[in-house]
């Protein structure tokens, strides 16, 4: 009977799992929070509160931990920045990298509206579903549609549509290849 619960227990991540994968994909992990929130500051914040709310929070089976790591962010950068009751929180600047494929990207998306911006990131970039996207939005499914739309036209007309992607992968390597 120990043996079953110890098995079990050993499925689940640990702090130190949610630790290594902070440290091995801190890049990616901090230009999706800074793409979500368009703010430097917040980005940090909110890598930092996903870390806590990672490690504390409910138990997650350890091949599921990569993906609660930016679900965490992501919750974090919907608390920071409320998309869905924001009127216009496009970014005016933020300190270039020194990686010019990241500062193109980054550029382009904080130009949108902070809706458009959460949908774009989390559906096109991060691979979430409709609903989703309105489930973590906590809004509508044809207000998600619409957001996605008007993202899509807003970053084809600044960027190649496949370049988002190339973007995107190049910019966070370790991240890609785990999603």
């Amino acid at each position: 009977m120990f043996r079953r619960s110890e098995t079990r227990k050993n499925e689940y991540a640990t702090r130190i799992d949610f630790q290594q994968i902070f440290t091995e994909d801190i890049t990616g992990l901090h230009q999706l929070a800074l793409l979500l929130t368009a703010d430097a500051q917040k980005a940090e914040e909110c890598v930092v509160a996903g870390l806590e709310d990672s490690i504390s929070g409910n138990h997650v089976f350890k091949q599921w931990a990569r993906s609660w790591a930016k679900r965490a962010i992501i919750k974090r950068a919907i608390q920071a920045v409320s998309p869905s009751n924001a009127v216009n929180g496009k970014l005016e600047s933020l300190a270039a990298t020194g990686d010019a494929r990241r500062d193109q990207l980054i550029a382009a998306v904080s130009g949108l509206e902070p809706l458009e911006r959460f949908v774009f990131v989390i559906a096109v970039l991060e691979g979430y579903t409709l609903a989703e996207c309105a489930a973590l939005l906590a809004v509508s499914a044809p207000q998600v549609i619409a957001a996605k739309t008007r993202a899509l036209e807003k970053m084809t007309a600044v960027l190649k549509p496949e370049s988002v992607l190339a973007m995107y992968s190049a910019a966070k390597p370790k991240l890609a290849a785990t999603a």
